[in-house]
């Protein structure tokens, strides 16, 4: 049985890169130049395979990350593990990808929502806010909305990009899945103006939340 190494996942990364892709990626802040569906067509070819993606994430590549998130398993990382992973992933679909693919999926997803919610570093402290965003969704039991309606109030104007970016997503949910709350996360977006220019393509819901809210929930009726 072949045993795939990382030096052959790197050259099969190398071989896919296409400089029209990384020009795309570095608009957002990326710096791989991967077609993710050819980043996932891999994955499914090696399967699961916890030390191919920990010796890929080692690399510091952000393709062979991308690729080793793909292929790990979430519950065997620890939650310093992950909480080393997240500081280390300054890419944002790095970043994104480890929040929603591993960390969603870990036992320590709560743990580290409280820890990152509060952190100094506003990239992490936006994986904070991400995973607070999803309990309101589907887990608000124990949340205080009122208290997260203060702090976005207070702070999401003056926030830097990622973290605001969070912050707004949970508000546009808190008013989008709590009615009781719902008026209140409109009047703060609208009094904030937070993403209000945003450009947003034909057919795609604008992230202002005023709007955002108003069209799910139009939508679940």
């Amino acid at each position: 049985m072949h045993v795939t190494t990382v030096a052959e996942v790197q050259a099969e990364l190398a071989a896919l890169a296409d400089p029209r892709v990384l020009a795309v990626n570095e608009k957002h802040g990326d710096d791989h130049a991967v077609n993710l569906t050819k980043l996932r067509a891999i994955a499914k070819r090696l399967k699961i395979d916890q030390d191919l993606a920990v010796a890929l994430w080692s690399t510091g590549d952000t393709a062979a990350r991308l690729l080793a998130l793909l292929i790990c398993r979430p519950k065997l990382f620890d939650a310093d593990a992950l909480d080393a992973m997240l500081r280390e992933a300054r890419s944002p679909k790095v970043h994104d990808w480890l929040v929603a693919y591993v960390v969603k999926k870990s036992p320590h997803v709560e743990d580290l929502r409280v820890a990152w919610f509060a952190d100094p570093d506003p990239v992490v402290a936006s994986a904070g806010w991400a995973l607070t965003t999803d309990r309101v969704a589907k887990k608000p039991e124990g949340l205080d909305l009122a208290g997260l309606l203060d702090v976005i109030e207070a702070e999401m104007r003056t926030a830097p990009p990622r973290l605001q970016w969070a912050m707004n997503h949970c508000l546009a949910q808190i008013g989008i899945s709590h009615e009781a709350y719902r008026a209140r996360a409109v009047d703060i977006g609208e009094r904030l103006e937070v993403l209000k220019d945003y450009p947003t393509p034909p057919n795609c819901t604008s992230p202002f939340a005023p709007v955002w809210i108003a069209e799910m929930v139009s939508r679940a009726k």
